[in-house]
């Protein structure tokens, strides 16, 4: 994922360290039946570190950026509750309802004093405090989708190139279907479809190195990230991919006049059968990382259908993004969502980050020893659903 390969100087860690006293910040969404559930209490709440009950400092009740209600069982925390989005655009086509999607963003969520950052496939934009006060949000919503689709034209050109030579060369196979029975045309047939199957697995290698997703590149940004005050709420909006490949039935008439060739037979096998491609990162690891920096992570992921072509099928090839992002969303409480229409996604998004309970916790055995601490948040009475960050590194 190039677009958080990028570096960033900017972000502070909410965790609050003390040589003798930690109180743990842990924000905490309760929803039932789809609708946030705001008349809880700190004595409601239960949470344990890696399976053992913790005592609970405080509560705090936020909407949006106001503290509706706040219990304390200790001294005051003043929790900062500022608000920095992040919008991720991990595009290589710009599609109208984005575009509706980024005009929603400005109209109905982000606020005068909201911290914005974009991230496309080329580079960052911090939108900085100053801008508000040149320009209105329509303005800035209109640069912005300017931004975003040269950006994403721009940024993921290679990557568009490679995906128009899977339809050329799965047109080029279509040509070779008919192999005749005769000596002479059989032997060339058969070196020419030799040839297109090393052309498909040399796209597949460029496709796998172009979407490679860098382990080291995704902990620097999860630890810029950590050192970022206030709440981090990022929207990861996620293109559907799709390869061009040639019908089943196609494939099986290459396998049955290929049968005396093992070696052709094996390429069709892994080309069109048995590929897939995995992802080469600890998953584990970045949901850890990702989780201690805080940030609220949603996944929304663009499943906007190919077009059509006689003779092509097109193979979803995006399952191994797909899987890791929406653990890595999950492991920080984010909401993980699939729909073409990118508008709706994002207000469901909003929905499940404006308003959220705050709580602090005191580890009865903290040791600054590097270790993951898990944490598990129980609401005494009722079935609702629950939705935090995993965990944090006690360092």
């Amino acid at each position: 994922m190039g677009i958080l390969a990028l570096s960033f100087t900017f972000f502070a860690q909410e965790i609050q360290h003390d040589e003798i006293v930690v109180n743990i910040e842990v924000p905490v969404r309760i929803f039932d039946r789809g609708q946030f559930v705001d008349d809880l209490t700190i004595d409601d709440f239960e949470i344990y570190e890696n399976g053992r009950p913790q005592k609970i400092t405080a509560c705090y009740l936020i909407k949006k950026t106001q503290i509706e209600r706040q219990e304390e069982k200790d001294i005051p925390l003043s929790p900062d509750v500022s608000r920095n989005f992040i919008l991720m655009f991990d595009l290589w086509e710009f599609f109208p309802k984005v575009e509706r999607a980024i005009d929603m963003f400005f109209e109905n969520v982000v606020l005068q004093g909201d911290s914005l950052i974009i991230l496309t496939p080329v580079k960052a934009y911090n939108l900085k405090e100053i801008a508000w006060d040149h320009q209105n949000k329509h303005q800035i919503a209109d640069q912005l989708k300017k931004i975003v689709r040269k950006d994403a034209v721009m940024g993921n050109s290679e990557y568009r190139n490679t995906l128009k030579d899977f339809e050329e060369i799965t047109r080029e196979l279509n040509t070779i279907v008919g192999i005749q029975s005769a000596a002479r045309s059989y032997s060339e047939g058969i070196d020419q479809l030799d040839y297109s199957l090393q052309k498909y697995q040399e796209a597949l290698s460029r496709m796998k190195n172009q979407r490679e997703v860098d382990e080291q590149k995704l902990i620097n940004f999860s630890e810029l990230l950590k050192d970022r005050s206030g709440q981090k709420i990022a929207f990861l909006f996620c293109q559907r991919e799709f390869i061009a490949q040639p019908m089943p039935k196609t494939i099986s008439i290459f396998e049955s006049q290929s049968q005396f060739r093992p070696d052709i037979t094996a390429k069709l096998s892994d080309l069109f059968t048995n590929y897939r491609r995995d992802i080469s990162i600890d998953t584990n690891k970045i949901k850890k990382a990702f989780s201690d920096s805080s940030i609220l992570i949603h996944f929304l992921y663009i499943t906007k259908p190919p077009e059509n072509e006689a003779g092509i099928m097109f193979k979803e090839q995006s399952e191994d993004i797909y899987k890791a992002f929406s653990e890595i969303a999950k492991s920080t409480g984010g909401l993980i969502e699939s729909s073409a229409n990118a508008e709706s996604s994002l207000q469901k998004a909003v929905k499940a980050s404006e308003n959220y309970y705050l709580l602090y916790y005191r580890p009865s055995e903290y040791k600054r020893d590097g270790k993951f601490k898990n944490i598990r948040i129980k609401v005494k009475v009722g079935k609702y659903q629950i939705t935090h960050r995993s965990g944090y590194i006690a360092d």
